[in-house]
């Protein structure tokens, strides 16, 4: 045999694992479980190789957690509404439904094709009513407990796709699907209130010790806790304005204060004043448009309301201005104006010409705010504050908030950046909200029963800034389920993201038409072992899972509250240095390559390109060097096939030194393999050590013929040729599976435990290497067998005895005679 037919093998393997059901499981009481999870696709049309990383990675560690004993679920299903799927249907002239249907039954064939042995018994899709049924009713739940309302607000608003965008889906003012730039409206909307869980949500993922550093530092950084102190100003006509602050400790340096063009008392403030039509034609313009993201980079606009308020610690009479980078939904919407320690301060007071006045000194002695070329944000020493002179500014921040605290001037407080998530959608190609309007009754909830509220078909469903659904009168028109009444359907429908917050759940039994899904399955496989996905979801899907599995944990649905105990973010497969896309041009078809190579090689290079968490180049030649090393291997286990099975380990006892040699490199790779995988998810090196491995088989291959090998040298290729295929047949599995068939095993490889390294083959044999400096005898140096001239100059180096000779000195040359001697020639 000297190559295979891989179409022949790959077909029959996945015959096999389809026929026999393999990967379907069940929930097994007293078994460990995995639940291995990879996060579900928009059905897109076709993939490239580059859509194949994370199901590969997926499939190749459920196929290593199977062998190592655990009951493994792998499910998988299509991520199926919202705006991909619809802008993609409207670009080819077809419907939603049959765009969405036609690419499914397409990207499952192609996964299929990569040999990833996902249960499909337990396939979902989020466009099927059996599934959005319990969107539904999770919506309802959350309007039950109080966690959805209704109201109008100023919302992020893209042109392009006609529909409001939370605040997670504005990436640089711009929307994440078109990168049109967004605009703000106010409409009224449907809400989650996520700040309920803000503080619980930023604390917890503290300790979330499975996820990635980067992916809790961006959900921290986004949650944006603030602790602070609301002040209470008072304007000059005695009315309170409270301001927010978090630098209580610069109070005394605050020459003016500014409002939010969304401040809900600016027509008061305003009304009867010389200033009040300027004020009132500035806020027409910019109501609305401030934005918590990005005000570092906002051009600094204001006007002045004519209008004073009092600072509370020292009666000093300072102007409210109205400006364009005070956020009205973040604090009070008000602030208290500190330019020589805000940059956004600093750069207003100059534009408009507000004094600045120093309070916090880098050194103590620097009083004087003329020389700032930019406000000091540095600690320091607290001066022209008072009773508070002298004081370093975060202890100031203490005292200065007791203070208040005593005197009634102000109170401390925590705020959040995090928003409530906006789950209106102007668009047709989503969940429909389960909610009627009455005359009568206001706002009343679709009863339980009267799931799944059906998305109906429509021949027009352009966006046009509109529901496409508020046209289609048959679905409108409804009776009230209150009173009886004629009514009317809600017809903005739900962000994908609602759809996506739970589809893990749903999983765990699909068919099921009672409940979403049953708690004594949730108690088994809750929560996911491993979640593989990318990056750019940590502060949408992530965030969004996080909260709403607390809600359900709240309502006695789930006994954990963190759904995924550990998360894997993988990088991106690239081409030409850019992210492989369609769009781009640089996608490689993952038919050609699996049609001229074979899937197991596709696979093999997709892991072995590089580590998974990181960016990597795909580089098409390099594929050829992965099909080279499976026929290497397949022929060295068509030479072994034949020698007889020993049933265990050679012994080291009588073995020629190639031989031995060999049986170490086999006990390497078992535990290099285990420990690369295991712990650190690398089958990137974990490829490596396999590839050594066979390397060093080759050495007691020989070219011609194996009648004339000892049996120890039979034994131990046969052992080297079973280990090598066990190690990687997670990531090769149909060609391994056929290896391991002509090798006489009676059971697949899914089957077999994984074989453990025996550490006697893995001590190193240490010896004495004499070092010498001209010549003379200056000590030794004790080292593991074998090393390098690179490592005895090391170990020299680091013996002081023999280092200090060296002092003043050259080194000339090295004399190095392997695990002997070491001579330095020095002038």
């Amino acid at each position: 045999m000297e190559d295979y037919n891989f179409s022949e093998i790959e077909a029959k393997w996945q015959r096999y694992w389809k026929e026999k059901g393999t990967f379907h499981t069940n929930r097994v009481d007293g078994k460990p479980k995995y639940y291995c999870l990879v996060m579900f696709p928009y059905p897109s049309g076709e993939l490239h190789v580059g859509h194949g990383r994370n199901y590969i990675l997926g499939d190749a560690l459920m196929r290593w957690k199977r062998k190592l004993g655990f009951n493994v679920m792998f499910p998988i299903g299509w991520d199926a509404f919202g705006l991909p799927a619809e802008n993609a249907a409207l670009e080819h002239n077809t419907s939603p439904r049959e765009w969405t249907r036609h690419n499914i039954q397409r990207m499952r064939e192609q996964i299929e094709a990569w040999g990833v042995g996902f249960d499909w018994e337990r396939e979902v899709s989020t466009c099927d009513p059996d599934y959005y049924r319990w969107t539904q009713l999770i919506f309802l739940w959350m309007h039950e407990k109080g966690l959805a309302y209704r109201k109008e607000a100023s919302v992020n608003w893209c042109p392009k796709c006609s529909t409001v965008l939370a605040n997670e889906q504005v990436v640089g003012g711009a929307c994440e699907r078109c990168d049109s730039e967004v605009e703000l409206k106010r409409l009224e909307q449907w809400f989650f209130r996520i700040t309920d869980y803000a503080e619980e949500l930023l604390r917890d993922a503290e300790v979330l010790e499975g996820w990635p550093e980067r992916v809790r530092t961006m959900q921290a950084n986004w949650i944006g806790r603030s602790e602070g102190v609301d002040i209470h100003f008072k304007l000059d006509d005695g009315k309170t304005i409270p301001c927010f602050t978090t630098r209580q400790d610069t109070i005394f340096g605050a020459t003016y204060a500014v409002i939010s063009p969304d401040h809900p008392e600016i027509e008061s403030i305003v009304k009867g004043r010389p200033e009040e039509a300027r004020a009132l034609e500035f806020v027409k313009e910019y109501a609305g448009t401030t934005s918590q993201r990005g005000l570092e980079d906002t051009e600094k606009e204001g006007v002045p309301t004519g209008r004073y308020l009092i600072n509370p610690v020292n009666d000093e009479r300072i102007p409210l201005w109205i400006a364009n980078y005070v956020v009205g939904e973040y604090g009070t919407g008000a602030i208290m104006a500190v330019p020589a320690h805000d940059q956004r301060d600093f750069e207003f007071a100059r534009k408009y010409d507000l004094p600045i006045r120093m309070v916090i000194s880098p050194d103590g002695r620097m009083k004087d705010a003329a020389g700032l070329e930019e406000a000091y944000v540095g600690a320091g020493i607290m001066v022209n504050s008072a009773r508070f002179d002298g004081l370093e500014n975060e202890e100031g921040k203490r005292k200065v908030a007791d203070w208040m605290e005593e005197t009634g001037i102000g109170e401390r407080c925590v705020r959040y950046k995090l928003r409530d998530w906006l789950i209106s959608r102007q668009r047709y190609w989503g969940t429909p909200i389960p909610i009627i309007y009455c005359d009568k009754c206001g706002t009343v909830p679709v009863p339980e029963a009267d799931l799944p509220v059906l998305l109906p078909e429509l021949e027009e469903w352009k966006p046009s800034g509109e529901s496409p659904l508020k046209t289609l009168g048959a679905f409108v028109e409804t009776t009230c389920p209150a009173c009886g009444g004629a009514a009317r359907r809600e017809t903005d429908t739900m962000d994908t993201f609602v759809d996506s917050t739970w589809y893990y759940l749903r999983y765990l039994d699909p068919a099921d038409g009672e409940r979403p899904w049953q708690p004594a399955d949730a108690s088994y496989w809750v929560p996911v072992d491993m979640y593989i996905g990318g990056i750019e979801h940590a502060i949408l899907h992530l965030l969004y899972s996080r909260f709403v599995a607390r809600v359900f944990a709240d309502l006695g649905y789930l006994d954990t509250r963190e759904p995924f105990a550990n998360l894997f973010t993988q990088g991106m497969i690239c081409k030409n240095g850019l992210k492989m896309s369609k769009s781009k041009g640089n996608a490689v078809p993952a038919d050609d390559l699996i049609e001229r190579f074979g899937t197991d090689t596709v696979r093999l290079y997709t892991l072995f390109v590089g580590p998974p968490e990181k960016d990597v180049e795909w580089i098409d030649r390099s594929v050829e060097g992965c099909s080279r090393f499976i026929s290497r291997l397949w022929r060295a286990v068509a030479l072994v096939s034949g020698f007889e099975a020993t049933g265990g380990d050679p012994a080291a006892g009588g073995l020629s030194e190639d031989e031995l040699a060999l049986l170490r490199k086999s006990h390497w790779a078992i535990k290099k393999v285990r420990e690369d995988i295991e712990k650190r998810f690398h089958f990137n090196t974990a490829i490596s050590a396999v590839m050594e491995l066979v390397n060093e088989m080759y050495r007691l291959i020989p070219e011609k013929g194996s009648d004339d090998l000892p049996e120890s040298t039979k034994k131990v290729l046969r052992f080297a040729a079973e280990s090598a295929v066990q190690m990687v047949s997670p990531m090769t599995p149909h060609v391994c599976e056929e290896m391991w068939q002509m090798m006489g095993h009676g059971t697949t490889l899914l089957e077999t435990p994984l074989p453990e390294h025996d550490e006697t083959f893995l001590k190193t044999e240490m010896v004495n290497v004499v070092v010498q400096v001209n010549g003379k005898l200056r000590g030794n140096v004790s080292m593991p067998a074998g090393a390098g001239q690179e490592a005895a100059e090391k170990a020299a180096a680091a013996d002081e005895s023999i280092a200090k000779w060296f002092e003043g000195k050259t080194v000339r040359k090295v004399i190095y005679v392997k695990d002997k001697l070491l001579n330095f020639v020095i002038s």
